[in-house]
C-alpha cells in the first residue's frame, strides 16, 4: 500500500511539472508574424499617437539624440557626461535618476526604483560633475522630452560609483 501511494505522488508531481513547462514556453514569432503584429499595433490608437509623436519636432529631437549615442550604447563603451540636474523632469515615473549632458545633448540617466541603499554613492553627485557612463540601451517615449539612458555603469574620478547587478536567470 505505501508503495502505491508514493508512486501515485511521484506520477502526480511529474504531471504537474509537464503542465507548467508546456504553459511557460512561448512561441517565437516568425518575421512575417512580427511584421503583421507591428502593422496591427500601428493601426491602433496608441500606434497612431506614437507615429505622430515620432514625426513631430519634439519626437525628431528625441530620436536624433538617441541616434547620436547608439553606437556607444551598442558597443557598451564609455560615454563622458556632465550632470546637469539632480532631479528628473516633473511627472517622470522612472524612479531614481539624474539629467546628464553628453556631447551637447541632454539625456535622462535612469537607474530605476530605489529599493535599498544601492544608489547611495549616486546621491553624492553634484551638478557639473564629470562622470563616465555605460549603458546597454537607449529608450524614448512620447511622455519625455529627452532620450532615456538606463545607467548600467557610472564612474567618477576614476572610481566606480555604480554598477548594475543583473539578475541571474531572467530579465
Amino acid at each position: 500500500m505505501p508503495l502505491f501511494v508514493v508512486s501515485g505522488l511521484v506520477f502526480a508531481n511529474y504531471e504537474i511539472k509537464n503542465e507548467t513547462s508546456k504553459k511557460s514556453t512561448r512561441k517565437t514569432l516568425s518575421a512575417a508574424e512580427m511584421k503583421a503584429a507591428l502593422k496591427k499595433w500601428e493601426a491602433s490608437p496608441d500606434g497612431i499617437k506614437f507615429n505622430k509623436w515620432k514625426a513631430s519636432p519634439k519626437g525628431k529631437k528625441v530620436l536624433d539624440g538617441a541616434a547620436k549615442i547608439r553606437n556607444q550604447v551598442r558597443d557598451f563603451t564609455n560615454m563622458e557626461a556632465n550632470v546637469s540636474s539632480l532631479s528628473l523632469p516633473p511627472g517622470s515615473r522612472l524612479g531614481f535618476g539624474v539629467m546628464v549632458r553628453i556631447n551637447g545633448e541632454d539625456y535622462i540617466l535612469s537607474f530605476g526604483l530605489e529599493n535599498s541603499n544601492e544608489f547611495q554613492q549616486l546621491h553624492r553627485l553634484k551638478v557639473n560633475d564629470k562622470i563616465i557612463i555605460r549603458s546597454h540601451s537607449v529608450m524614448y517615449a512620447p511622455k519625455y522630452s529627452y532620450p532615456i539612458v538606463p545607467g548600467d555603469y557610472v564612474e567618477r574620478d576614476g572610481k566606480i560609483i555604480y554598477r548594475r547587478i543583473h539578475r541571474k536567470g531572467g530579465c
